[in-house]
């Protein structure tokens, strides 16, 4: 994937609001290829700005936490969620609550 791929992938993951979360398919999807979920999971794992670039707010399509949070494994992430106001249950975010 090019940089500009990850770029992309970055401008969205930076537009989701606090106490919302969205999916690696929907980041996908705006980024601009609905088939990118993985190339969106690399690029969030490599990240290269965790401050400034949330992929804390990032979840499956289960809303699921990630097991391998680059930035220190399940718990960090949904710490960080928590912080924002959004409800983790058993590693679970409602999607139909926080998603965007």
């Amino acid at each position: 994937m090019s940089e500009s791929v990850f770029e992309r992938i970055y401008a969205v993951v930076r537009q989701i609001p606090i106490g919302k979360v969205s999916t690696y398919g929907a980041v996908a999807a705006r980024a601009g290829n609905p088939r990118w979920s993985r190339v969106v999971g690399y690029a969030l794992h490599v990240n290269p700005s965790p401050g400034e670039i949330p992929c804390h707010r990032v979840v499956n399509r289960l809303g699921q936490t990630s097991k391998a949070f680059a930035f220190g494994g399940q718990d960090v992430q949904e710490q960080l969620l928590r912080q924002e106001g959004v409800e983790v249950v058993d590693g679970t975010v409602d999607l139909a609550r926080y998603g965007y």
